[in-house]
């Protein structure tokens, strides 16, 4: 395991520390700042992982499954608990996007395999864009900044933009693979 892999693996070890402060802080309050220096650990742990990646050179198989895998699981934790816990201004409509957008690529890719179809699994633009923008929507909402309704707004159009590119490619692969000749 490469030390890119193990600042991933923290990563995920911390999701159930960011979600213990934040139960925590309903009923002790100062427990939501300690969940809000969690979870800048967590998002810095990403910046840093692929930073020493590039560097080290360590790009690996399980690099490529346990870094997306990791924010993944941060994300979706983050998006439901703060739903589930009614002190925080978190949307439903906002969380019903991002998790299916996440099914439905998961779906997607899981069809694809069956079909024995390749496809590189590779962040794209705008999923870059749309993890970025759920990681903002998350710190304001945990912060309870005024205008989180808007920062929402941004995720959401993020989320659903990126999960049209990644169901546009699957159907590109899918299309390559039955009409192999139309490439």
């Amino acid at each position: 395991m490469s030390f890119a892999d193990k600042i991933s693996s923290i990563r995920i070890i911390l999701i159930p520390v960011f979600v213990s402060l934040l139960i925590y802080s309903e009923t002790h309050p100062a427990m939501r700042y300690f969940a809000v220096a969690v979870f800048v650990l967590a998002v810095l742990s990403d910046f840093f992982d692929g930073m020493v990646a590039r560097i080290k050179k360590e790009k690996s198989e399980l690099g490529q499954i346990i870094d997306p895998l990791a924010d993944k699981l941060l994300l979706l934790t983050a998006f439901i608990t703060l739903l589930l816990l009614k002190e925080y201004p978190m949307y439903l409509w906002l969380v019903l996007i991002v998790v299916s957008r996440d099914l439905i690529i998961s779906f997607g890719f899981a069809i694809l395999k069956m079909l024995k179809i390749e496809i590189e699994i590779s962040p794209s633009f705008w999923g870059k864009f749309t993890t970025f923008s759920q990681m903002i929507t998350i710190f304001w909402i945990l912060l309870k900044v005024p205008y989180h309704f808007y920062i929402s707004l941004v995720a959401a159009a993020f989320t659903l933009i990126s999960g049209l590119d990644y169901f546009l490619r699957g159907v590109r692969a899918l299309n390559a693979k039955i009409n192999p000749s139309s490439r």
